[in-house]
């Protein structure tokens, strides 16, 4: 599996700036990683490439923006775009999923020898890895030799790219896609089926037999699953965003050019469980090469590295060898796992995309959102939704918090969220400070209000970690009623990524509580005995 990187843009990685508590730093300081694998994470580039008009009001619950630009198509009248209701999504979304008739187990190499042996008659150098069942990540590639620090590896060459320009098994496909300008991601989900289901007579065939039947992926859990498993984390509702996006995509494209093209796109191939497979392939494997222009492609076999929260090094084209590679950032011995970045992701971002939880407190780049809300009751509450609409935020926004520091842009939330009427002049510049999108001042200071609005946000800080608390409490008697084996292995295996995902998303939330509820004592501390002073001196001037 590798990378597709998160949520923040379409086209570039980048992650938010954080610093030790108690400072708090910019969403606006970003860093920009040029050997950034790529899946500027995939809702975000399907948001970007395939629903311009779609109504979705993704930052409502979610503090990241979505941009939808323009869309027009050769021949259909009007863009593909998402059409799929709320009941339609939870109907789809709650049956049980079956599984596609090509690939094979996520965890068997039966395929991994006729997929090497092809890669090499195909243009593949020798390796020195090999891939192997591994004990993290189910199957991996493997030293065969030692491997030096700073060596550079794989050399992956472009004729065995999957991109938007690949040819098609069945051009007809490949020219109704083009003629109605389809996106590239609903593209190449559509390309992977119908190369999976030419079987033998596709190039790919040994690719697609070696890629898993199901990836780990939360586009195959349930809508009762979601709500069950992960109803205290955030990535509950950004995971049904996903799973509605992807029902979207594949209804717009049945309507609007499958059932135009029965004979081409046949429903027993082109369906919805076949482009849950698709896309959910897409999402763990895809990658952006920043040395080729942003290209998105699947890359067979650098496809096979895990993901490693201590690697700092990335796939990309490499010019000189005219390849993709990746640069070790250790050592290797042999039958050693070798590792790469997926990128600085959360651990709910990594369950996500990738259905996988590293080790509590393994992950540096952890943080958990933090629901914020203006309250109805507030007098100033019209003026203050007025001035957050203004830079596109809403009376409910969510923050990043990491185990070391949060966003400035959430403080200045708190602010406006506690400011009295006579502030009202102010609420405006509060309001942009709290936006990503706005360059101005973000460090703002209001030192007569800085208590309530730290005791604001330890408020809501208080009232997330009760939701883990009860989920935690409660997770040991789940499922206590099946009976089922394949159904309880299931269940016990969601079960536990959902509560090592809490697990690790409450110890941020605890830390920070900690750390508020210290800011808190000392400022009240500060004040009473400032109040000491005041009261001496008045005695001695009596």
């Amino acid at each position: 599996m590798i990378t597709v990187e998160n949520d923040q843009s379409p086209i570039r990685a980048s992650r938010l700036g954080f610093s030790s508590f108690p400072t708090f730093p910019s969403l606006s300081d970003k860093v920009i990683p040029s050997q950034f694998p790529a899946m500027a994470e995939a809702s975000r580039i399907l948001h970007s490439t395939l629903f311009p008009t779609l109504s979705l009001q993704l930052s409502k619950p979610c503090y990241n923006s979505h941009v939808y630009p323009s869309l027009s198509l050769k021949k259909a009248p009007r863009p593909v775009q998402c059409s799929v209701s709320t009941s339609e999504t939870k109907s789809t979304s709650s049956n049980a999923t079956q599984e596609v008739p090509w690939g094979c187990d996520i965890d068997s190499l039966e395929n991994a020898e006729a997929l090497q042996k092809w890669l090499s008659n195909s243009g593949l150098p020798p390796q020195k890895m090999a891939i192997d069942k591994v004990a993290v990540g189910e199957r991996g590639l493997v030293a065969l030799k030692n491997i030096r620090k700073g060596e550079k590896l794989l050399f992956v060459p472009p004729s065995l790219f999957i991109t938007a320009d690949s040819e098609w098994s069945s051009p007809e496909a490949g020219l109704v896609l083009k003629q109605y300008s389809v996106p590239d991601w609903p593209l190449l989900a559509t390309y992977l089926i119908s190369e999976a289901s030419a079987q033998k007579s596709s190039r790919w065939c040994n690719y697609i037999s070696a890629l898993p039947r199901q990836p780990y992926s939360l586009l195959y859990w349930t809508r009762a699953e979601l709500d069950r498993y992960l109803e205290a984390s955030q990535i509950r509702q950004r995971a049904i965003e996903r799973v509605t996006d992807v029902i979207g995509t594949y209804n717009d494209l049945r309507l609007r050019i499958f059932s135009k093209y029965p004979d081409i796109f046949p429903e027993e191939v082109f369906n919805m469980e076949t482009f849950r497979w698709s896309f959910g392939i897409l999402f763990s494997r895809l990658v952006r090469l920043p040395s080729m222009d942003g290209k998105v492609a699947l890359v067979p076999w650098a496809d096979m590295l895990n993901h490693s929260c201590e690697a700092e090094t990335f796939l990309d084209y490499d010019k000189s060898s005219q390849g993709v590679v990746f640069t070790t950032d250790r050592a290797y011995q042999p039958g050693e796992q070798v590792f790469i970045s997926y990128g600085k992701k959360s651990n709910g971002e990594l369950l996500l995309s990738y259905g996988f939880v590293p080790k509590e407190g393994a992950n540096p780049s952890d943080s958990v959102e933090l629901p914020l809300s203006l309250k109805k009751s507030d007098k100033c509450y019209k003026e203050k939704l007025e001035a957050l609409r203004k830079h596109g935020l809403s009376t409910s926004q969510c923050y990043p918090i990491q185990i070391t520091g949060w966003p400035l842009e959430l403080m200045a939330y708190a602010y406006l969220a506690v400011s009295p009427p006579s502030m009202s002049k102010q609420f405006d510049e509060i309001a942009a400070a709290a936006s990503n999108k706005s360059t101005i001042k973000k460090d703002l200071r209001y030192p007569d209000i800085e208590e309530k609005a730290l005791q604001f946000i330890l408020d809501s800080c208080e009232s997330s970690i009760s939701k883990y608390s009860k989920f935690l409490q409660a997770s040991g008697s789940m499922d206590l009623d099946v009976t089922t084996p394949k159904q309880l292995n299931r269940r016990v295996f969601l079960k536990q990524l959902a509560v090592d995902l809490c697990t690790s998303e409450q110890r941020i939330l605890f830390r920070a509580q900690y750390i508020l509820r210290r800011r808190l004592r000392d400022m009240r501390s500060g004040e009473l005995r400032a109040l000491r002073i005041f009261d001496g001196l008045r005695n001695i001037f009596k």
